[in-house]
């Protein structure tokens, strides 16, 4: 008899399978157009978009627009080839020279996805006698970077410098002369908490470990010129490698890893996930690029945290249970049980309000969440809107008393 190699998925489709079909099912959100990059037409219904981490609003910008439809006349549509073959164009060196100017780095490589880099760069630095040392709340790409290494993984408790001291002085008690790479992120993605960059890199430079800070959620949000958390807390100097997506502030798609280690070019030549990738096509390359140079100079940043203290504030002083503190664009409300916060997604949509539904494997501590990440973009109006919508749909599902 032939093993069902599906057959461990079992629990996981009978969970699915009560959710209804159609528009009311969360996973299957469909949009029909977007008018703008707060605004959609799913389902036939005009939808304000509350959970899209368009948080520059880039994706309609309309220098990025015209810098995309150039590209994509002059070079066609992708490269059809990886960096290491054929698919590297003038545009890539291009972008990779904006990353680092725009971070003042020596060195940028530019990947396909955000989450190809963290696969990529915490797969290949850190061998098999090697240490990679990550916060327990790390994004799903830093655990697979680690599983795809093959070095030996070990987690610290979220945001506890003290807690990754005591780890690291283990590691250097058992292993003196081992290589180590400490994993945090900027802003972590699912409660927009912060990590406290400049406690945590000391401890790791205490026991001469190397840092990496992944900053998806939080280049063009913090810094003055947009570079993320490090930026903002004054601790660069303290890290090592930054890592990024361009599918949040930047807007489109694609990952990327800066640093001064001088050696860092050799990922070029060993990074799986880079060498046999297909490269970004010029249009998204294009876009990508005209993008970072806005944001350099962009004083959006001041918008997108006025968006989000609103936003935090009103959910905060209606009553609503909150995982975040308003120190980031996103905003979170913990649900007490799943069913709830279906049903709660399931409501939002129907008034009008795209959220995000985030459940347990994807969120810490086994939350359940209702999942905002504003942008720059959002009109004072259209927060007054969510947070009416919260707050009635809060009330009729007993969330609020």
């Amino acid at each position: 008899m032939t093993v069902d190699l599906f057959e461990k998925f079992d629990s996981t489709l009978d969970e699915y399978n009560k959710l209804p079909e159609g528009e009311l099912n969360p996973f299957t959100v469909s949009m029909d157009s977007v008018i703008s990059p707060t605004e959609a037409i799913i389902n036939g219904r005009k939808t304000i978009l509350a959970g899209t981490n368009n948080y520059m609003g880039m994706t309609y910008n309309a220098e990025c627009l015209q810098a995309a439809e150039d590209a994509l006349k002059n070079f066609g549509t992708g490269t059809t080839g990886s960096r290491v073959l054929n698919g590297t164009y003038n545009g890539h060196k291009k972008l990779e020279e904006t990353l680092k100017d725009f971070y003042e780095a020596k060195h940028a490589i530019v990947f396909s996805t955000g989450y190809q880099a963290n696969l990529g760069v915490i797969a290949t630095i850190a061998g098999p006698k090697d240490y990679v040392v990550i916060d327990a709340d790390s994004h799903a790409s830093i655990y697979d970077g680690c599983a795809m290494g093959n070095a030996t993984v070990v987690r610290f408790a979220h945001n506890d410098p003290e807690n990754l001291e005591k780890r690291l002085a283990r590691i250097r008690k058992k292993d003196p002369d081992a290589g180590i790479l400490v994993v945090i992120e900027g802003v972590y993605s699912m409660l927009g908490d912060q990590a406290p960059i400049k406690e945590l890199a000391t401890a790791a430079k205490n026991h001469n470990a190397y840092v990496l800070v992944d900053e998806a959620h939080s280049i063009g949000v913090f810094g003055k010129t947009g570079r993320g958390v490090a930026q903002e807390q004054g601790v660069e100097n303290l890290v090592d490698f930054t890592v990024g997506t361009f599918s949040k502030s930047v807007g489109t798609v694609g990952g990327y890893c800066v640093s001064n280690h001088p050696k860092f070019e050799a990922l070029r030549l060993v990074c799986r996930p880079y060498v046999f990738t297909a490269s970004l096509p010029p249009s998204v390359v294009a876009s990508a690029n005209k993008a970072l140079e806005l944001i350099k100079d962009s004083n959006l940043r001041v918008k997108l945290l006025e968006n989000s203290m609103k936003l935090n504030k009103g959910l905060a002083n209606a009553g609503f249970n909150m995982g975040t503190t308003g120190e980031s664009p996103i905003a979170a409300i913990i649900i007490d049980d799943k069913d709830t916060a279906v049903a709660y997604w399931q409501n939002m949509m129907l008034e009008g309000v795209y959220v995000n539904l985030a459940v347990p494997p994807a969120t810490p501590n086994g939350l359940n969440l209702m999942r905002c990440s504003l942008s720059a973009a959002h009109s004072f109006e259209q927060i007054d809107y969510m947070l009416e919508r919260f707050i009635k749909v809060g009330k009729d599902l007993g969330v609020l008393s």
